[in-house]
């Protein structure tokens, strides 16, 4: 799979296709539950349990939305999302933290200092995740 062509790879208006929206989280109940929901709603998703993964794919999958636990084993959300920025930019794509660990106001705090735009707390509802990844519909992806 290739994305699409662009002058400005990390320009958050260089498709009109689907979005593209990459999950990753250490349980793989929450990807593939991720997964099903995005896909349904026909969102072009991939997803990862291992955050060095996620970030292998990231040029290549080339998300308009990532969907990233915060409470990771190997490598900490805020830290993938510092990484996701230093790979592809502030512009996009639009970071969506979500953690059953962390849930207080100074996580959330952590979370827009690393990156994230949104910070969602576990289990997550469905209407709310799919209403965050239509912003970036809004948003000009």
């Amino acid at each position: 799979m290739s994305p699409a062509q662009s002058d400005a790879p990390h320009d958050p208006v260089r498709r009109k296709g689907r979005l593209r929206v990459l999950v990753v989280d250490d349980e793989p109940d929450t990807v593939i539950t991720l997964l099903e929901l995005l896909r349904d709603e026909g969102y072009e998703a991939e997803g990862f349990s291992h955050p060095m993964e996620a970030l292998k794919a990231l040029r290549e999958f080339d998300p308009d939305v990532v969907i990233s636990d915060i409470a990771m084993p190997v490598m900490s959300g805020w830290d993938f999302a510092r990484k996701v920025r230093q790979k592809m930019g502030d512009l996009r794509p639009m970071l969506v933290g979500i953690s059953g660990v962390y849930q207080k106001s100074a996580d959330k705090m952590l979370a827009t200092m690393a990156g994230y735009e949104f910070f969602l707390s576990k289990p997550c509802d469905p209407n709310v995740v799919l209403g965050i990844v239509q912003k970036a519909r809004g948003a000009g992806a």
